[in-house]
């Protein structure tokens, strides 16, 4: 048997194996063995050089047609071989488009969020714009600025994380206010902002404290104004949360950035001002603490106290939605409990 013969048997050979082989493995192995170095035809085109130099050019270009043909059934082998394997998998996998599918819930802010966003939407309707700040703060503006000196005692009513002699977490978020106070031109108009946030103090977490907690402050700076602007403020603050039949008292305080300060109560929601467990029989609740800016913050920030004044307050969302919800436990609102956070739903 010459050369070509044996060339267009392995062909024929090589040909029904393709047509044969069932998988893309199977049909690289053929490959493999048909066309490679130590394949079969490679090894009979050894034999060439036995030939005359009439004879070689005539073989070789008959073996690389043989190659060619073979490589191009492979090809389209594997080319349908893919096909097969994707119509099978799609026909797996085919999704009934008709059948009714899982139901999705809908999430919603966290119950604190809501809070602040209620409050935040209440002052941007009186035209006060929301301020935010660093979190880790310079000791000037969380305590110097607001009239606390380094050695001033009433430092010791916030125990804080410092995180050196000059950083620390903020404790409050009165230093935007001092900071706003700053940059403000009061030429163009009075100052109205609050500052919502997280703040920082080294407290032992129990049901009423976190050494975390959330808090809105509020400050507005103007010509004339007076504790009737703070309280008449506070009013709708309250009316807003607790609802339109709540009212409020002030009862004097101490503060070290105001003067004369306030601690604020607002009449208890559950017994309307009767007396029960909730307001351990007072019939008001402590809510918040205000106060018309001391003249010291003011002039430390740059602004003229014997032009200017103004009433600062902070409140705290935590315990706002520890009152209008009846919620006892502060921790609760921070265990990421679904079942507990789905039973505050956002209102529109």
């Amino acid at each position: 048997m010459n050369l070509k013969d044996k060339l267009e048997e392995l062909k024929e050979k090589g040909l029904e194996e393709i047509k044969n082989a069932d998988n893309s493995q199977k049909i690289n192995e053929i490959r493999v063995n048909l066309l490679g170095k130590k394949g079969p035809i490679t090894e009979v085109l050894r034999g060439m050089r036995d030939l005359s130099a009439e004879e070689r050019p005539k073989v070789g270009s008959f073996a690389n047609a043989i190659k060619e043909e073979l490589a191009t059934a492979i090809a389209e082998k594997c080319e349908k071989i893919e096909i097969e394997r994707t119509a099978k998998q799609l026909e797996k996998e085919k999704i009934d488009v008709t059948m009714p599918g899982f139901p999705v819930e809908e999430g919603q802010p966290h119950v604190l969020m809501q809070v602040i966003d209620e409050i935040e939407k209440l002052f941007i309707g009186m035209g006060f714009q929301i301020v935010d700040g660093p979190e880790v703060e310079e000791d000037h503006y969380n305590f110097e600025m607001l009239n606390l000196p380094p050695d001033h005692p009433a430092r010791d009513m916030q125990d804080t994380f410092y995180i050196n002699d000059r950083l620390l977490m903020r404790t409050q978020t009165s230093p935007v206010q001092a900071r706003t106070m700053e940059v403000h031109d009061f030429s163009k108009g009075p100052l109205k902002m609050i500052s919502p946030g997280k703040v920082y103090r080294r407290d032992t977490d129990d049901a009423t404290h976190s050494h975390q907690f959330h808090q809105v402050e509020g400050l507005v700076i103007d010509k004339n104004i007076t504790m009737g602007d703070l309280k008449g403020t506070l009013e709708l603050v309250a009316k807003t949360i607790f609802g339109e039949n709540r009212e409020i008292r002030l009862r004097p305080s101490y503060f070290p950035f105001t003067e004369p300060s306030v601690e604020v109560d607002v009449s208890c929601f559950k017994c309307g001002g009767k007396g029960c467990s909730v307001c351990k029989q007072s019939g008001w609740i402590e809510v918040l603490g205000a106060g018309m800016v001391h003249p010291n913050v003011l002039k430390m920030a740059g602004v003229d106290s014997e032009v200017y004044g103004g009433f600062a307050f902070g409140l705290g969302p935590d315990r706002f939605a520890m009152l209008k919800y009846g919620v006892d436990d502060i921790r609760e609102f921070y265990l990421n409990d679904v079942r507990f956070l789905s039973q505050f739903s956002q209102k529109g």
